[in-house]
């Protein structure tokens, strides 16, 4: 009778342990905060300062990476608990569910946002821990507030939606060379049509949260449908510029531009058919074209 009452015992303090686990994963949004990352190490990479790859430097530039990215997300989410609460899609994230108080998630975020901050600094230099740090400050504290304000919103959360890219790029080099600003370009055009495409998909949800992200204030219109276009036509000639930099090979430029022509295009489809299909292509879409540019790119480093 004891052995199973220990065993009752141990088997639910696993499943506890395995829910906080569950709930904190939850809280950093940890694929997300995975595909910020992934941008962060590529561009790290990418950097003609790193001549073969010290996996001991790469995990390092990666922890440091979630721990302030996670810092960012937690915090958002202990903003926004009443709005998340409301929305079908993340009702059920820890904080706006219950099951984590917004004291919990804040300490967790001040915790991991020194931590991964330091760690920068520590193990590479000032200018990218402080990089780290601004972006976390804009991130959590401009953009997240901003959301119910206006749909500028969406032009300041590009900012630190790109800075991952100099950050690693700045980690490798010290310095805010050529390189580091245009693959931040690169990622901070490609922010538009992927985020407006995410929000035109759940724009009621939205709407009932009252967030302001789409351009036009009619929601999912044709306006809303131009703009995603227009970034992603722009998306074209900076996508040129690694080649024109040296940065990749002339294979790499025709890989980056048909992924750029392609974002294009099915931005194209989104204005000529206005629906939620069509704007799940170009979600999708943008989810497929920035590993597919960031990997080209370090192919061609790798092989030139």
């Amino acid at each position: 009778m004891t052995g199973e009452l220990n065993t009752a015992t141990e088997n639910s303090a696993s499943f506890k342990l395995s829910a906080k686990v569950k709930d904190y994963m939850q809280l950093s949004k940890f694929t997300l905060s995975f595909t910020v990352v992934f941008s962060c190490v590529i561009c790290y990479l990418l950097a003609p300062d790193i001549i073969g790859y010290d996996l001991k430097m790469i995990l390092l530039l990666f922890v440091a990476g979630m721990l302030v990215t996670a810092s960012a997300n937690a915090i958002n989410q202990a903003v926004e608990k009443d709005t998340d609460a409301m929305m079908k899609r993340t009702a059920k994230r820890p904080v706006a569910a219950g099951r984590m108080s917004q004291t919990e998630a804040y300490t967790f975020a001040i915790v991991a946002g020194i931590a991964g901050v330091i760690m920068m600094y520590v193990f590479f230099n000032l200018s990218s821990a402080l990089l780290s740090a601004f972006s976390l400050f804009l991130y959590a504290f401009i953009y997240t507030p901003l959301k119910k304000v206006s749909a500028v919103s969406v032009l300041v959360g590009a900012f630190p939606g790109a800075l991952p890219c100099l950050i690693g790029w700045v980690a490798a080099t010290n310095n805010f060379s050529a390189g580091g600003w245009i693959l931040f370009a690169i990622q901070f055009l490609w922010q538009f049509p992927h985020f407006w495409a995410i929000a035109w998909v759940a724009h009621g949800d939205y709407t009932k949260a009252g967030f302001k992200l789409l351009p036009s204030k009619s929601g999912p219109t044709k306006f809303t449908a131009i703009q995603a276009t227009l970034y992603a036509m722009m998306m074209i000639p900076v996508g040129m510029l690694p080649y024109y930099f040296g940065m990749s090979s002339e294979t790499g430029f025709w890989i980056v531009l048909a992924c750029n022509v392609f974002m294009v295009v099915q931005c194209l489809r989104l204005y000529n058919e206005m629906n939620a299909k069509a704007a799940r292509r170009v979600m999708f879409s943008s989810y497929i074209y920035l590993p597919v540019v960031l990997l080209a790119l370090l192919a061609c480093k790798i092989y030139q």
